[in-house]
């Protein structure tokens, strides 16, 4: 872990992370607050977020392709320019005295949702690409620190802006972020890998991650199984404001403890899932921090508030727990080359099961949240007996061979 904090690559990588992720989460706060608290805005922004949910879907697996064929370095700057160069604009109409309308909250969250659609693959193949095997456990543990940090402070200083200045004053700052972004990541030195130059049709590319994983399915239901708390935490960040205000009746001071808690709990899986994967190694950490968030996801509506915000700190740990075992599984085991059309398709399945998701809970939210919750336990229930068993069947007798270090399909 020492080498990994020694090498220079990971020191800019990991500044161009806090910047880009503390002015874009500044933004992605301050937006949706603008848009909810707009003329019938609470039914505006719930029909924006599936609008861009089922957006995110469809283009996925191109940015999963485009991730695999061109420099990721490449990919990580084009997206922090553009978001740059939105910023830059909408923040002028403001500094030039013009009025913001809804249009223009409109224009801004979908931006900031696409720049998340393409950093994160990009950011999760370059990782792969640029360091060394024996670092990807403490690597993907930072990452994830660092994300929470990042997001906690973008709560914080949103918090405090919002209430302070004007849109375009805040726009700016996130724009001087994306530019710190920018420096560090063309500082660091990067040469890409050999690019597969087969004569294979476009639809047989695209497909290739698909195809790879078809032959491997106890893998796929294993990787799919260990989704399912992230896919979880998305839905819960629209049934915990209505659980906490229409059950527990708690103040709105709580829900922003509830998301200290949780960025605490997250940041301790950080720091501490690459130990124990260590020891475990990662299939096995998967399992049990799939059986963690399944445990208090189901028990957190049968609690007191007190109690409650305990939960919440194990849903973060387990949530946080999987997503780094998993990551570092992936970067093991699944080819550069291909690296992201695979995750892409996780992904894709992820954006269309919280399509459905999203379509029952707005149904039931009002009148049945705690059936919604209820729904939320079954599946995380089914997914902790899916990553179970289909671990079992992988590694019964010995464990994973590490598969080739390019794709033989």
């Amino acid at each position: 872990m020492n080498t990994l904090y020694k090498d220079f690559r990971f020191r800019r990588i990991l500044v161009a992370n806090i910047a880009s992720s503390i002015g874009s989460g500044i933004t992605m706060i301050a937006i949706p607050w603008l848009l909810v608290t707009s003329e019938n805005g609470s039914a505006l922004f719930g029909y924006i977020t599936l609008v861009m949910t089922i957006i995110n879907f469809m283009i996925t697996p191109s940015i999963g392709f485009l991730v695999d064929k061109w420099s990721r370095k490449n990919i990580l700057l084009v997206g922090e320019i553009f978001g740059f160069i939105m910023l830059v604009v909408f923040a002028g109409i403001g500094l030039t005295g013009g009025t913001y309308e809804t249009w223009h909250y409109i224009v801004l969250y979908f931006t900031g949702s696409l720049y998340y659609t393409l950093f994160y693959p990009a950011m999760f193949a370059f990782n792969q690409e640029v360091f060394e095997k024996s670092h990807f456990k403490a690597l993907n543990g930072m990452m994830e620190v660092q994300g929470q940090l990042s997001s906690m402070i973008a709560g914080a200083v949103a918090s405090f802006l919002m209430i302070k200045v004007e849109l375009q004053w805040i726009l700016v700052l996130d724009a001087f972020t994306y530019l710190i972004a920018i420096y560090f990541f063309a500082r660091i030195p990067y040469k890409r890998l050999a690019v597969e130059k087969n004569s294979d049709r476009f639809t047989r590319k695209m497909t290739e991650g698909f195809r790879f994983m078809s032959k491997r399915p106890i893998m796929f239901l294993f990787l799919i199984a260990s989704v399912m708390p992230f896919i979880g935490v998305m839905m819960t960040n629209y049934l915990f404001p209505v659980y906490l205000s229409e059950v527990l009746k708690a103040e709105e001071s709580i829900y922003g403890l509830q998301s200290m808690v949780y960025g605490l709990g997250a940041m301790f899986a950080g720091m501490m899932i690459p130990l124990v994967a260590k020891k475990l190694g990662n299939e096995k950490t998967m399992v049990w921090t799939v059986f963690c968030y399944t445990l208090f996801i189901s028990l957190i509506v049968w609690v007191s508030l007190p109690l409650y915000l305990g939960c919440m700190f194990f849903i973060a740990i387990g949530n946080s727990g999987v997503r780094v075992a998993r990551n570092s599984f992936m970067m093991d085991h699944i080819p550069n080359e291909i690296i992201g059309r695979i995750d892409s398709l996780f992904r894709a399945i992820g954006l269309a099961i919280r399509i459905l998701l999203l379509l029952i809970f707005t149904n039931l939210a009002e009148t049945g949240v705690i059936l919604s919750f209820g729904i939320l336990s079954i599946l995380m229930l089914i997914a902790s007996v899916t990553i179970y068993f289909s671990w079992k069947k992988l590694w019964k007798n010995e464990k994973v061979s590490v598969i080739g270090q390019s794709s033989t399909i």
